[in-house]
């Protein structure tokens, strides 16, 4: 006898943190949510984990970002109520580099046009105050006190739970072979099931081109190493006196957290080594010459915090050509609705994201405009109907 397909409002595919924020907008609007995740819920695997997520106000990449950041603090706040939880920490950030690096004078500039509360501190004056920061006193950076870092993993299933305590249906270890677009709606075949729904929203990250051709050649994973080192003063490096950063040098752009969650000062660098990557086969364990890398680092700028290694990971980040978003309907197919927030700097906005996307679920627009990130930009061709993912290799 055949099986019966079963048929949902909208289906998200990928329930990391845009796709886990989505399935949750969408429950609250009572629509009926299946949220299908191909690994574990959370995993590892992707780019929604590592204990803490920067988030900061002062934006200095596009004044597009500090309206989304706003609805997207509200966001997490409201969240971590329903979770009974605190996900989101303001302990402050700072945005460090030369001068007239970009760093410093996008975000001077950012918090003076968005009227943000900031302070300009020289690499002596971060010192004084940030004791487990050593930057050369030429350094300037903008102290902003509302930044701080997000609980990634906690945040993922606080929204899941959330949703199935709302009715929402979300599926881990399930992997989508392909989706159809119907007449009225989409059909989704997985590894177990057939789906069927009025909307379909894809939120797969790294896996976000192996389901959507019009992003073919515009979406790059790149590998991520995060390194844990034991401070020698942990008092330093604590979060009531440690702000989070993002901080220019001549190695490179970096970033990094007080010790949170487990053992040691956590940082990386931006786009580490440049490494395009299938994510399928991406090396997952870090070696000898990402540590040695981030350890002289660390020996530098935070000597305090440069003691035994602690902890390793990978991860990935998925770049787009301009390491801007990307949130659209898909060009043939309006019932269908996806998003890239990536380039290494997405986390921070999935709760504004989830709800952006269940915007576009319901009624094909946003109330946020997201014009700047509109797929039209990079002029994508037109795609075939059904859209294969690859095996897991």
């Amino acid at each position: 006898m055949q099986r019966l397909t079963k048929r949902f409002n909208t289906i998200v595919i990928g329930v990391g943190a845009a796709g886990s924020a989505t399935i949750y907008e969408l429950a609250k609007r009572g629509k009926q949510v299946l949220g299908l995740e191909r690994f574990d819920i959370p995993h590892e695997m992707g780019s929604s984990h590592g204990h803490t997520r920067i988030i900061r106000l002062a934006y200095y990449e596009h004044p597009t970002y500090v309206m989304l950041l706003h609805r997207s603090y509200e966001l997490w706040r409201e969240i971590q109520g329903r979770a009974g939880e605190q996900l989101l920490h303001t302990i402050g950030s700072i945005d460090a580099g030369p001068p007239d690096s970009r760093v410093f004078q996008g975000a001077l500039q950012s918090a003076i046009e968005h009227n943000l509360a900031h302070e300009v501190l020289t690499g002596t004056e971060i010192a004084q105050r940030f004791p487990g920061y050593r930057l050369p006193h030429e350094t300037l950076a903008l102290y902003q006190p509302q930044g701080g870092f997000l609980v990634p993993e906690r945040c993922i299933i606080s929204y899941v739970e959330a949703a199935q305590a709302l009715g929402a249906e979300v599926h881990g270890r399930e992997r989508v072979l392909e989706w159809q677009p119907l007449a009225d709606g989409v059909r989704v075949t997985t590894n177990r099931d057939v789906y069927e729904a009025d909307r379909l929203v894809i939120t797969a990250g790294a896996w976000n081109s192996t389901l959507l051709p019009p992003l073919a050649g515009l979406l790059t994973p790149e590998r991520q190493v995060l390194a844990w080192l034991q401070p020698r003063r942990p008092e330093h490096f604590t979060p009531a006196r440690f702000p989070v950063f993002n901080l220019l040098v001549g190695e490179g752009r970096y970033y990094g957290f007080p010790v949170f969650g487990i053992p040691g000062f956590k940082f990386g660098r931006y786009h580490h080594l440049e490494e395009a990557v299938n994510p399928e086969t991406l090396d997952r364990e870090p070696n000898d010459y990402d540590e040695q890398l981030l350890r002289e680092f660390a020996e530098r700028y935070f000597p305090d915090g440069a003691g035994p290694t602690m902890t390793m990971r990978s991860c990935m980040f998925t770049n787009t050509p301009d390491r801007h978003f990307i949130i659209d309907l898909h060009p043939q197919y309006p019932q269908v609705s996806f998003t890239s927030p990536c380039s290494g700097h997405g986390f921070k906005f999935a709760s504004v994201i989830g709800e952006i996307m269940a915007d576009l679920a319901e009624r094909g627009e946003s109330r946020h405009n997201i014009e700047f990130f509109r797929l039209a930009r990079f002029r994508a061709g037109a795609q075939p109907a059904a859209h294969a993912a690859p095996a897991l290799a």
